[in-house]
């Protein structure tokens, strides 16, 4: 396995007195595409979530355990949340362009944060070719965010998200809200990605996990219940609720 930038050790996490994940221990490699995969309920968002602290915007959420991002523990004393979510971007399940420009939109991380190397515009160029949309909307950088497709404007939270340099990506079906075509242009930046960054995405489309993930981790009830290279989970499973879930008998 490459070396992990992301190592989950004993995580256990409650939403009130219900337990969502049960004692999750996992790395995740640098570079290439994670992806989560399991039933509805099993946790998948849950553990997604925790890797960036996003969990605690939702109340009565209790979380033992920790997560090191290059040996750092982010659940640690005295760590900055506000640089663990620049360090950990997140593209969501529906595009939520911010109320401004398509330029100010992918300049507005790195303008707060002054995270651009260059010019604020070679910025804004620089992520837009990389998320595949600059020879869309070139001509029109300081029209409203509003009036793009909605495929467009995922490709577009996606810029945003690369515009704060983050280490790790994180990628909560990301498609899910898309059509099929604008899909599939969201799954080929990812892939054109994953040899310069970490990238972990959850998803509830086995197809799509064959197409993108270098690397599997398969939830059941809030359990681990396997992990390792995508070939291997798919091919040679090792247990036998990973092999029934693969096959479509539970799920």
């Amino acid at each position: 396995m490459v070396k992990p930038v992301l190592q989950i050790e004993n995580l256990n996490i409650w939403y009130g007195s219900h337990q969502a994940l049960k004692d999750i221990s996992v790395d995740i490699p640098a570079r290439g595409i994670t992806a989560i995969v399991g039933p509805s309920g099993c946790g998948k968002t849950t553990l997604l979530k925790s890797l960036n602290r996003l969990l605690e915007e939702t109340a009565h959420t209790r979380i033992t355990g920790r997560v090191l991002l290059n040996g750092v523990n982010i659940y640690g004393p005295g760590v900055d949340v506000t640089e663990v979510r620049t360090r950990v971007g997140l593209l969501a399940s529906k595009p939520f362009p911010l109320p401004m420009s398509i330029f100010d939109n992918v300049a507005y991380g790195p303008r707060i944060h002054g995270q651009y190397n260059g010019s604020l515009a070679q910025t804004v160029e620089r992520n837009l070719r990389a998320a595949g949309l600059w020879d869309e909307v070139s001509d029109r950088l300081r029209k409203p965010a509003s009036g793009l497709s909605t495929g467009q404007q995922q490709r577009l939270c996606l810029a945003r998200a690369l515009a704060v340099e983050p280490e790790v990506l994180l990628g909560d079906e990301p498609t899910s809200a898309l059509d099929p075509i604008s899909a599939q242009r969201i799954e080929q930046q990812l892939v054109n990605l994953k040899d310069k960054m970490t990238m972990v995405v959850v998803t509830h489309q086995l197809r799509q996990a064959h197409r993108l993930a270098d690397y599997v981790i398969f939830l059941w009830l809030g359990e681990l219940v396997e992990a390792g290279p995508a070939d291997q989970i798919f091919k040679t499973p090792r247990d036998e609720r990973t092999r029934a879930y693969l096959a479509g008998d539970i799920g």
